[in-house]
């Protein structure tokens, strides 16, 4: 069984195989594997995309991207963005994940990324290599009928919403975003291709993204602080619409066009109620109406996991809460993140080294990569023996530290 890298020829097996995985019957069209190949010729980093191969067939697929991910403080971190992991159901329990896994993540080591990110479609999977839950998301629904949006709050005077075009959001968006993104841990970079096939601008070999309402918010000055992405159904009972307005995306700079775009949402004529995916967890929205309980959210789920390869440049990066020092022991199989590491937020800037200090806290590399965002608890993770103390208050100093405002929120799917 032969783990490489893929090439331009591997691709039309390369997406079989992972149409498979994801159990999808793959689709022998020459036309659409004439537009698959030159989809992924742009797409994916052959370098960074691996399959399983037996023999001339592929029976595994892995690939990675270079993006950068926002720590608490808003510095943008280097990292590798793990996706596409499938194994055909015919040969499972044979190691080749743990093969595909270890080779990309030495790789991006070597090349300097901090850190690996991925979202999981199983759970318990990907804690056996070093991977922990950093950000969850929740999906909300808001009952227009039952509440309104308390007058003043956040309200301001001058600010408008407007309706734009797939292509003029393509324009404007990615510049939104990227001052977006040094808001709130969690957030990775979007490319030009994103922005393309999210609009519907251009369409995947799948076939095109459905056709949504794309809409900026502009405050008072003129200036875009805001945007939104949203589809709508058309369901009507006996005469009287009961319509579902869907948001797909939304982005704020500014708490007042945060409220702004929930309203607009919410104020859509014929709209009964208003549902949201993938919304960070500690979500605005109930606090800007008058009756919370018309707001249900959906379980809490994990979402973005982090797997940290070099602990100094990571926990560098970021800030943090409260001044301290504390020495962590980090147990990690793999070896990348193993070793005993000083977090020092002394004055100036916060700074992690390599130590022989005697540990405050020790920890696997899995509960290293949970705490990393601030979403993470190390007291919880103390009372629950995911973490052991070895200097009394060692844990409550370090959640004074790690924790952070808001929670860390990943708004994207990769």
């Amino acid at each position: 069984m032969e783990i490489r890298t893929i090439r331009e020829d591997d691709i039309v097996a390369w997406t079989d195989a992972m149409s498979i995985g994801f159990h999808k019957v793959p689709d022998p069209d020459k036309e659409n594997q004439e537009k698959r190949i030159e989809h992924w010729r742009e797409r994916a980093e052959f370098g960074r995309s691996r399959g399983a191969f037996d023999g001339d067939r592929c029976v595994g697929t892995f690939r990675s991207f270079a993006t950068g991910l926002t720590v608490p403080g808003g510095a943008i971190v280097p990292v590798s963005a793990i996706t596409n992991v499938t194994v055909s159901p015919t040969h499972r329990r044979r190691g080749l994940l743990t093969r595909m896994m270890r080779a990309d993540l030495a790789d991006a080591a070597a090349r300097g990324e901090a850190a690996a990110i991925l979202i999981a479609a199983e759970y318990r999977i990907y804690g056996r290599f070093g991977f922990g839950v950093a950000a969850d998301f929740q999906k909300l629904r808001l009952d227009t009928l039952r509440t309104r949006f308390t007058p003043g709050v956040l309200a301001e005077p001058g600010g408008v919403v407007e309706l734009v075009s797939p292509l003029e959001m393509t324009r404007v968006g990615p510049a939104v975003h990227e001052e977006f993104r040094r808001l709130r841990p969690g957030v990775i970079g979007r490319s030009a291709l994103w922005w393309d096939l999210y609009t519907g601008v251009r369409s995947a070999p799948k076939g095109p993204e459905p056709a949504r309402f794309h809409a900026v918010y502009r405050d008072p000055s003129g200036r875009i602080t805001g945007l939104i992405g949203y589809r709508s159904d058309d369901h009507w009972d006996e005469m009287v619409p009961k319509v579902t307005l869907l948001v797909d995306q939304l982005i704020a700079l500014t708490p007042q066009a945060e409220a702004a775009l929930w309203q607009y949402c919410a104020n859509v004529d014929y709209v009964n109620a208003v549902e949201a995916a993938d919304r960070s967890p500690d979500e605005l929205l109930t606090m800007l109406v008058d009756d919370p309980r018309a707001i249900t959210s959906g379980s809490r789920r994990d979402f973005l996991w982090a797997r940290i390869l070099d602990v100094p440049a990571a926990f560098s990066a970021r800030t943090y809460g409260a001044p301290g020092r504390i020495v962590l022991d980090v147990r990690d199989d793999l070896g990348h993140a193993r070793g005993r590491f000083a977090i020092d937020n002394g004055p100036g800037a916060a700074a992690c080294t390599p130590t022989e200090d005697a540990p405050d806290l020790s920890l696997d590399a899995a509960a290293l990569g949970a705490l990393y965002l601030g979403a993470g608890s190390p007291v919880r993770l103390a009372t629950a023996g995911r973490l052991t103390e070895h200097t009394p208050g060692a844990a409550a100093r370090a959640e004074a530290m790690l924790r952070t405002e808001r929670e860390p929120w990943c708004p994207d799917w990769f």
